[in-house]
């Protein structure tokens, strides 16, 4: 079963997410700051991150920038959820961003993303 951490300072958001992806078939782990976000992807070890980016504390840009630095989790799918469309052009330059979904988010269209950013990458012959 694949684990797939939530960071979003909404309760309503997290709740919500939490009980799609457990009726999706995925093990579900949820924080709602970007400081406890980082222990908890060191402990957890997500599969995938649904990351939104106003958080207090640290900002998902932060965490995501972070997350791109560390060998440990710079291969971790990530997927932005947020309601500042603005903020897409800053997450553009990180391969391991798959999908930036605005709030308020259509279920469909989160599942579709997820299991997009869950599948095996290609790698190139000669790579």
């Amino acid at each position: 079963m694949k684990k797939i951490l939530v960071v979003d300072d909404e309760r309503e958001i997290l709740e919500l997410i939490h009980l799609v992806l457990e009726q999706a078939g995925y093990q579900a782990v949820s924080c709602d700051s970007g400081r406890q976000a980082w222990d908890v992807v060191q402990r957890e070890k997500p599969d995938l991150i649904i990351l939104d980016v106003m958080l207090p504390g640290i900002d998902g840009y932060s965490l995501q920038t972070r997350l791109s630095q560390e060998e440990s989790t710079q291969n971790i799918p990530i997927i932005v959820l947020t309601a500042l469309e603005p903020s897409k052009t800053l997450f553009k330059k990180f391969s391991q961003v798959k999908a930036f979904i605005p709030k308020p988010f259509k279920k469909e269209e989160l599942l579709a993303n997820i299991r997009s950013a869950l599948q095996p990458q290609e790698i190139p012959p000669g790579a």
